[in-house]
């Protein structure tokens, strides 16, 4: 089975370990030391939503293409879970290697395959791990053993157990250990799994760092000026309020008292009405959930589009209807939120698709938030947010925050007349006051039911009407101002492809794949609703689209349907959902499909010039 030439820096591993054992540990400083090595990789960690004991698996993708769309293929298998150890065997393909516990009750059946039992207890022991340590310390077994397969290198090791123990001297003592005694018995093991695939050395990873998109939306938030935080813990957005409290005293260190107020509230409909609360007072409030919080969401949600009050509202999606599957990614809150709440409700939404696009967000969703003085939504989803990525290094905003039409009380003293809701400017946004403002006209009282430019009661029809009016022009100075899309033109194409947020791996992947089988295309990543004109302008140019998102109802294709009802007959769709992010190889075959099905009704070519 050996291959006459190694595989080099294009490979995948996935970990089938067990939950609460320390694997995440070891998978970590795997992919650190040869992140550290120079070479691109990403890893994506599947969890059941279950407690310590139950399967859990990791896949670390090598790329020196730089991809970082779940591999469809993963060549290594790593075995240490035998409750699963039959099905994992089964996804490894012929001539792939799976590493397994010599000492454990599971070995691997298939012919078509490399063994590789590692001596588990008896390099624990010739360590002297102590019993209370054995079962973390056995998984760096594994990272030993790969090291040695692979080639990576002991400083790269090192320097990954320094950064992911930070500097705790016992435990880096303990697990290098580990790791080298794996590594040198790995390494005079006769087997063919030596030389099948190898890491070299690269310089693609130089300036970069490896982070997590809750981690980024959570430094995002405090560099952008947030006050109050107000939350109920739901996977998977959990991570991203336990990180802000994390880095909240070292970026915001307090000098005569906190410099940011967080509450845990009892629950998702108390979270974002302390929110509402809050920013109605004056501060950058947020708050991170996912689906099932979004629901329970809807009735603050209308208070403050209606009472005109700014919020920021983290929505890490994950696969539904109901509870559904708590630690799987999807892209199903779209529509929901885009017309969260009962009535003619629209929303403002963010849609991140890299680390650098969830640090700014977090900021650039205050500052809108308070220029249009409404809720804004942030659409990240638990692959975006809890997975592993490369990512530049965050820049810090040189533009002050940006607080919108806010009247001082020397402001108000120079009005002779002031109306809350008046649209001065014609943008549909007024201006505000806030509590603590001494000026006489500076007082009101925000309501949810119907009123007037002045903000008193009013149930007379034509105050409606003009009250809805305005909220309508402002949606479209919300198009002006949210971030545009990013959109790759070919020159050659008539081929368009559209996506949103985590899918855009997989869709750039994809184009590669098109390409080589002489399908160029286009794409435009939309970043923000409402669409802007951009948007209408991409989908005219190509005489096809399809939109690839991942939810059972192409609601992004929907949306742009309604948005652009003159090309809606252009608008394919891959719209799919099982909770795993998507592959290119799945993306192009649906691609070709829903290209063909097209073709039959439209009569147009798919190839070049078409």
């Amino acid at each position: 089975m050996q291959s006459p030439e190694p595989i080099v820096n294009e490979f995948a591993i996935t970990a089938a370990t067990v939950n609460g054992s320390g694997s995440q540990t070891a998978n970590m400083v795997l992919m650190r030391a040869i992140f550290k090595m120079g070479i691109p990789v990403s890893g994506k960690n599947l969890f059941p939503s279950n407690i310590q004991g139950e399967p859990t698996w990791y896949t670390l993708r090598v790329s020196q293409a730089g991809y970082t769309a779940r591999p469809s293929e993963t060549p290594i298998l790593v075995a240490f879970n035998p409750r699963t150890a039959n099905d994992d065997l089964s996804q490894l393909p012929p001539g792939g290697i799976c590493l397994y516990p010599a000492d454990g009750p599971w070995q691997p059946s298939r012919t078509d395959i490399i063994p590789f039992a590692i001596p588990v207890r008896q390099l624990l022991d010739q360590v002297g791990v102590n019993q209370r340590l054995r079962t973390y310390a056995a998984n760096m077994t594994y990272v030993g053993a790969l090291a040695a397969l692979l080639g990576i290198e002991d400083a790269a090791l090192v320097a990954a157990l320094k950064q992911q123990f930070r500097g705790r001297l016992s435990a880096i003592e303990l697990n290098l250990a580990v790791i080298r005694a794996a590594y040198a018995w790995a390494a005079a093991e006769p087997s063919p799994a030596h030389g099948r695939f190898r890491v070299a050395r690269m310089q693609a990873t130089n300036g970069m760092m490896l982070i997590d998109g809750n981690t980024a939306a959570a430094i995002g938030a405090i560099t952008g000026g947030v006050g109050v935080v107000a939350w109920y813990p739901i996977t998977p957005s959990s991570s991203l309020i336990e990180s802000l409290e994390s880095y909240l005293p070292r970026l915001r260190p307090p000098t005569d008292g906190a410099t940011c107020a967080i509450v845990q509230a009892e629950d998702e409909i108390a979270a974002l009405g302390i929110v509402i609360g809050a920013g109605w007072a004056g501060a950058r409030a947020m708050t991170a959930t996912s689906g099932p919080g979004i629901s329970l969401m809807s009735e603050f949600a209308g208070l403050g589009f209606f009472a005109e009050i700014p919020a920021v509202i983290w929505d890490v999606q994950r696969v539904g209807p109901s509870t559904g599957l708590p630690t799987r990614t999807a892209q199903g809150d779209l529509m929901a939120v885009y017309y969260l709440s009962h009535g003619d409700t629209r929303h403002v939404i963010l849609l991140p698709g890299t680390m650098e696009e969830c640090f700014s967000d977090a900021q650039t969703a205050f500052d809108l938030a308070e220029q249009l003085q409404t809720p804004v939504f942030v659409l990240s989803d638990l692959d975006l947010g809890m997975n592993i990525w490369m990512s530049k290094p965050f820049t810090y905003p040189e533009q002050p925050l940006q607080r919108g039409k806010v009247l001082s009380a020397e402001e108000l003293s120079r009005l002779t007349n002031y109306a809350r809701f008046a649209d001065v400017d014609g943008d549909g946004i007024g201006y505000r006051t806030l509590p603590g403002n001494p000026h006489p006209l500076a007082a009101t009282l925000s309501r949810g039911t119907g009123h007037n430019e002045r903000n008193v009661y009013s149930e007379r029809p034509e105050d409606w009407q003009r009250n809805m009016a305005r909220l309508w022009r402002k949606h479209e100075t919300a198009r002006r101002l949210v971030p545009r899309p990013v959109i790759d033109d070919h020159p050659e194409a008539s081929i368009g492809l559209i996506g949103f947020g985590s899918t855009a791996p997989a869709i750039s992947e994809a184009r590669d794949l098109l390409a080589a089988a002489g399908i160029p295309t286009s794409s435009m990543r939309v970043r923000a609703l409402p669409f802007g004109p951009e948007v209408t302008n991409f989908i005219a140019r190509h005489q096809i689209c399809v939109v690839i998102e991942q939810n059972h109802d192409g609601q992004l294709r929907q949306l742009l349907q309604l948005h652009c009802p003159a090309y809606a007959s252009r608008l394919g769709s891959v719209a799919w959902c099982d909770g795993l992010p998507l592959t290119a190889p799945f993306v192009r075959d649906q691609v070709l499909h829903c290209l063909e099905s097209m073709r039959e009704t439209m009569m147009i070519g798919i190839g070049t010039g078409n």
